[in-house]
């Protein structure tokens, strides 16, 4: 599969173009950057052509990896997928409900795959916890915290997009990726901005009868930061372990989810679809928390 990269910023520079450079069964061609220097010198450090018209690179692949702030990203993975393009995408897949529908219609028109990357379901140990505790019957509640010091440390992921929307909306999509196929769908969101920064809380009734409670943060201590899921129900607890596996090799197993999804014509869980659904969640939440604000 012939693939190009959407992005050259820090995300694409330590995880998309190592781990699509390193993939046996990809062909990575080349890259697009909203900052044609940028593109240049990403490209020229994989040995692959930097692109300056990314209608040009569409052309030229089978699939395109997108590492954009979310409304860069819902725009151009529409367009893409017009073009005829599979859709390695990230989470989340876009900032409004409306831009995640759009990316989901042209996958659904063009007939291409799609596959949103959340780290911890393409990570072995997690990701074999989540399918075996989705089995178990009779889960009451669920507690996730995400905390990461992007806003406390010298972080390169402090960007523009993640001052604007915080934890909400950069490791809420982590959370929900894991809550969800254990404990269901959401039929209601209630949420608070209590604590430093974007500290948020979010209350989640899942259609099964559990709940569930997230705390999210980008402004924790970095001696704080850190993730943990945390089931209690008929079966006891259960806690989510943890990966040895950084963000290359998960992007790598995203990646072979592609590959399967393009030459199957069968979904895969974490496909666009499954992204919007998370961005209507995330949005129901912000719903809340903007109307407290008031």
């Amino acid at each position: 599969m012939r693939i190009g990269l959407l992005g050259t910023g820090p995300w694409a520079q330590l995880a998309h173009a190592p781990a699509l450079g390193g993939h046996e069964e990809l062909d990575f061609v080349g890259v697009w950057g909203r900052r044609p220097e940028a593109a240049k010198e990403l490209a020229e450090r994989h040995g692959v052509r930097a692109y300056d018209d990314v209608d040009e690179l569409f052309a030229d692949v089978d699939a395109v990896a997108v590492a954009l702030p979310p409304d860069v990203q819902a725009s151009l993975a529409a367009r893409a997928a017009r073009a005829g393009c599979h859709l390695l995408l990230d989470k989340p897949l876009a900032p409004t409900v409306e831009q995640g529908r759009a990316v989901v219609q042209a996958v659904e028109e063009a007939g291409v795959a799609s596959v949103v990357f959340f780290t911890t379901r393409f990570q072995p140990e997690p990701a074999a916890w989540i399918a075996e505790q989705a089995a178990v019957p009779g889960w009451f509640t669920g507690r996730a915290q995400w905390l990461g010091a992007v806003f406390t440390s010298e972080s390169p992921f402090a960007t523009p997009w993640r001052r604007e929307k915080g934890a909400l909306w950069d490791v809420g999509p982590h959370a929900l990726s894991v809550l969800l196929p254990v404990l269901g769908d959401v039929r209601r969101v209630t949420a608070a901005a209590y604590g430093p920064g974007d500290t948020a809380h979010v209350v989640l009734d899942h259609a099964g009868g559990a709940s569930s409670t997230l705390t999210l943060s980008l402004t924790a201590p970095p001696a704080a930061s850190g993730a943990a899921v945390e089931l209690h129900g008929e079966a006891g607890i259960a806690v989510l372990p943890e990966s040895a596996d950084g963000a290359v090799p998960a992007l790598k197993r995203a990646a072979d989810a592609l590959l399967t999804a393009a030459r199957t014509g069968r979904p895969h869980a974490c496909d666009a679809a499954f992204g919007l659904r998370v961005t209507e969640i995330l949005t129901a939440a912000e719903h809340v928390l903007n109307g407290a604000a008031r």
